[in-house]
């Protein structure tokens, strides 16, 4: 514990579940359905050109059509949801549902015949969507549990066009991931509703996250006894300081920027103003986005809404009373009602199709294949470090040695007209994320890059996004973060109390600079260690100035290590455009040139599948709690021998964040609940 336990600035000292990043796909191959090639002329922002030299530092349905009305409405909420909206030159990519004409309704219909048996699906089925606890932005194999965004949305597009569809189903409990993912999902499923189809939610255990999702659907029903609760969003900020005086531990950090909070976990007893600061804005981009988009779908006054919350409503028939949800219905007396709905004898089985097998269905068996030009996927989920350590599970996070590799190939490649990297990150080793820079900078002279962010870029996550030459983000991801805080701890106290003692024979003035975990810095020790983090502080800072094409002094006004949601770093130059993923693929084509109207191929660009020890071995861990703890923490202190430039996890009541957790945190919940 005496080497450098080190972050970049961190939101609050909150604790969080533990979050696993997935398990990679072989690379596969999918295109994109019919985007428009709207374009929204605001203020034009100036063209950054990439130059590495001047930084070199080292269906048949029985549904109803949507009516004109509806549409309308769809289509407003589109373009006021803070998604989807034009910024300086960029395309929108907003989904237009085109009715197949006679000739591909045909081929679609014979590529059904000749599809495998696992590829089939019953005419008339209803895709039966649950989405329920964690959603990863990674593409999922056959060995992964879980859900996926990307495998989310593409089946709520194939089924908008598989005339074997007939609507969906979409069961919505607690879940456990960050307010862009929850924007994409409910971008898709207004999309989904242009192409005339049914969507029909039921929700037994709901807060305010999962009615953001339902209230998008035709219809939200909940049975008699749901759990529900429409309370408001609370952030919550914890903090280590009292333990670790009382056990004996003190931990020396060096933070620079008033928003340097990230050592405040482990010194600190209460919250900063500085971090309250930070906290509230948050609070408040996310609470304010809420009222407006369910105002908006209910046709309610936001003065309305914020009251309903106030009242604190607990009983299901008020939430009928007030417009709130479409019902009160059991599950079986919704299947009966789809029955009904699509004219089928009550004594028979509704026919559905679950996520997991749909998701088995290719695009190009329902006309949605691509086109010649390729575009390449790269994700990147999770903390980052620079090599797999010995602790380290198929779901380590962001290795920057492979992911420096497929940066290196796809490069190298003439295949691929553009690349978009989809980064899910709250950071981590410094020196890793900056090699990653380098490597994408690289590429960014070869060929466009556009960079997708998704819950979380911030610290070593926006490092990396900041050398592409568009940066994307949803209105609500964190990002952000630039800076890094730095620290050791002074174990002495607590060795005295245990009867341990260590000694230290060095040579070199500063030798035992962070090998004496013994005893405090010595003033010239603390001198250099202050040093050393504003250099690396400086180092950042600067890269990002140069990166966004700002000057230092403009960009030392949005560093300091504050977080920002994706509307605010928009407004400041540190994001050029708001969206998900369907308008990066809409900027990576005009960015290649490639006509709006024409589809591409896009192909994802993942490691090889786990092999069956990995496999047994994530299956342990995850039944074992204290195992898994234990190999973050670990792997925490294995990786933290330099700089490191990560956001500390955030929880929201209601509205968790990426679960980006602590595994002190996580150790300490664990060896309390075993007393």
């Amino acid at each position: 514990m005496s080497r450098f336990l080190t972050t970049s600035v961190h939101i609050s000292a909150a604790i969080l579940t533990r979050s696993r990043s997935p398990l990679y796909l072989p690379p596969s191959s999918f295109s994109p359905p019919h985007f428009t090639s709207t374009y929204h002329r605001h203020l034009p922002k100036p063209h950054r050109s990439i130059s590495i030299r001047a930084v070199d530092s080292s269906s048949d349905t029985k549904s109803e059509d949507v009516s004109s009305e509806d549409m309308a409405e769809l289509k407003s909420e589109l373009d006021s949801n803070g998604s989807l909206r034009g910024d300086g030159d960029y395309p929108s990519g907003e989904f237009e549902f085109e009715t197949p004409g006679a000739w591909k309704s045909f081929v679609v219909k014979l590529r059904m015949l000749i599809a495998y048996p696992w590829q089939r699906v019953r005419k008339g089925s209803v895709l039966n969507l649950k989405l329920r606890g964690q959603i990863s932005d990674q593409v999922k194999t056959r060995f992964s549990s879980g859900l996926s965004l990307p495998q989310i949305c593409e089946n709520l597009i194939k089924a908008a066009y598989d005339p074997r569809i007939s609507g969906v189903y979409l069961h919505i409990e607690t879940l456990n991931c960050g307010w862009a993912k929850i924007e994409e999902i409910r971008r898709h499923i207004l999309d989904f509703r242009k192409s005339g189809k049914f969507i029909i939610g039921y929700a037994p255990l709901w807060g305010e996250k999962e009615y953001y999702l339902g209230c998008a659907c035709e219809e939200l029903y909940a049975p008699p006894s749901a759990y529900f609760s429409l309370y408001g969003l609370t952030a919550q900020a914890q903090f280590l300081g009292g333990v670790l005086e009382k056990v004996g531990v003190e931990p020396q950090v060096q933070r620079i920027g008033k928003y340097k909070s990230a050592g405040d976990q482990l010194t600190r007893k209460n919250i900063s103003e500085e971090n309250r600061e930070v906290l509230n804005t948050l609070l408040d981009n996310i609470y304010g986005n809420w009222v407006d988009k369910i105002s908006k779908a209910k046709g309610k006054a936001k003065e309305e809404i914020e009251s309903f919350i106030n009242e604190g409503v607990y009983q299901i028939d008020k939430l009928k009373e007030d417009g709130w949800i479409t019902d009160i219905k059991y599950d079986d007396e919704v299947t009966s009602m789809l029955k009904k709905k699509l004219g089928i004898a009550e004594e028979k089985k509704l026919p559905m199709v679950d996520y997991k097998k749909y998701s088995k269905v290719k695009k190009w068996t329902v006309g949605l294949s691509g086109g010649k030009d390729k575009i390449a996927v790269i994700r990147a989920s999770g903390s980052i470090s620079r090599v797999r350590g010995p602790f380290s599970s198929p779901s380590s996070g962001i290795i920057a040695e492979q992911f420096i590799e497929k940066i290196r190939s796809v490069r190298e490649s003439k295949r691929y007209k553009a690349v978009i990297i989809r980064i899910d990150s709250p950071g981590g080793d410094a020196l890793a994320s900056d090699l990653m820079w380098r490597e994408i900078r690289l590429l960014a002279e070869s060929k466009p890059v556009v960079a997708s962010m998704v819950d979380v870029a911030a610290s070593g996550g926006y490092y990396m996004a900041m050398a592409a030459q568009t940066i994307l983000s949803e209105n609500l991801t964190l990002t952000g973060s630039i800076g890094v805080v730095t620290g050791k701890f002074n174990l002495g106290k607590l060795y005295e109390r245990i009867g341990f003692n260590k000694e230290v024979i060095s040579r070199g003035r500063f030798a035992e600079l962070t090998a004496a975990d013994q005893r405090p810095f010595r003033p010239d020790e603390e001198k250099l260690f202050a040093e050393s983090a504003q250099n690396a502080y400086k180092q950042f800072r600067n890269k990002a100035a140069f990166s966004r094409s700002m000057s230092v002094d403009k960009m030392e006004e949005f560093a300091q290590g504050r977080v920002w949601s994706g509307n605010d770093a928009a407004s400041r130059g540190l994001v050029d455009a708001i969206g998900g993923f369907s308008r990066a693929v809409a900027i990576a084509k005009h960015k290649a040139n490639i006509p709006q109207d024409k589809q591409v191929t896009l192909v994802e660009l993942s490691r090889s599948s786990p092999s069956l020890p990995e496999i047994l071995s994530g299956i342990g861990s995850s039944v074992i709690g204290i195992d898994m703890t234990l190999k973050q923490l670990m792997d925490g202190l294995a990786s933290s021998d330099g700089v490191q430039a990560r956001m500390d996890g955030i929880m929201f009541q209601r509205s968790e964040g990426s679960s980006f957790a602590n595994p002190i945190f996580n150790l300490l919940k664990d060896y309390l609940s075993s007393l």
